[in-house]
């Protein structure tokens, strides 16, 4: 009986391999999610992450979607910029990564900023990347969009990532609450319904309103978020916009 039980498919150990078998299989790659709302220090992150793995003698590629420069770049408030590549939502990432390996050249990471506008698919590549090729992907984004709703990449992130880690510096509502919702305001009031992808870091102009309205972000709490209260002083237009 007890040779039995040691042998039984049905076993929940049974499928576990044994420590010598583990060193056998293949190294993978890991996917994770850093996440929090605007004004976070996504992008910060972002481009000390990129630091700290070149410093080891790594080589990796620097991705971005509308970044708030309007620039093929990651920018940090703080006076941080590099370089990045500016990624469409047709652009198949496996390719950029195949076309630096047809220079010669090894892709050890990928950093992603504003993974909040990549598409599903694109996030099913990166997870194929991962798993695949070894290549470790660091994607740095916003959750929910100016409704609340989640973003379809953030989503995909959330179901595939192997770490999902919120961002850790606090960003504080007007009434010195928490803050996590990403408040989209135009002339004093907030929006509720519109295009999700609305990227500004200054006033930017409304073309379809009469008169043409700007548009800028603010971070609030739940409740002062449910209720479109911004305080009893309006934060300055341009304060924060999606990082």
């Amino acid at each position: 009986m007890p040779s039995q039980l040691l042998t039984d498919p049905t076993d929940a150990l049974s499928s576990v391999p044994a420590a010598g078998s583990r060193r056998a299989t293949p190294v993978v790659g890991h996917l994770r999610f850093y996440y929090g709302p605007m004004d976070c220090g996504k992008s910060t992150l972002a481009l000390q992450v990129d630091h700290n793995q070149a410093r080891q003698g790594r080589r990796g590629l620097l991705l971005v979607h509308h970044d708030r420069s309007g620039k093929p770049q990651i920018t940090s408030r703080i006076g941080i910029t590099r370089q990045a590549l500016e990624v469409q939502g047709d652009v198949d990432l496996r390719d950029l990564v195949r076309a630096r390996w047809a220079e010669g050249l090894r892709v050890d990471y990928l950093i992603v900023d504003e993974a909040q506008f990549l598409t599903p698919d694109q996030v099913d590549q990166l997870a194929e990347l991962a798993d695949d090729v070894q290549v470790d992907v660091y994607c740095f984004g916003i959750a929910t969009d100016f409704r609340s709703r989640m973003f379809p990449g953030s989503r995909r992130l959330f179901e595939l990532a192997d770490e999902l880690e919120p961002v850790q510096v606090d960003v504080l509502c007007w009434c010195g609450l928490p803050a996590r919702f990403n408040a989209r305001v135009s002339d004093g009031v907030v929006i509720r319904a519109g295009d999700t992808v609305l990227v500004a870091d200054t006033d930017r102009e409304l073309p379809q309103s009469e008169p043409p309205a700007t548009v800028r972000y603010q971070v609030l709490c739940r409740r002062h978020f449910r209720v479109g209260d911004l305080g009893p002083a309006v934060a300055g237009r341009g304060q924060l916009s999606f990082a």
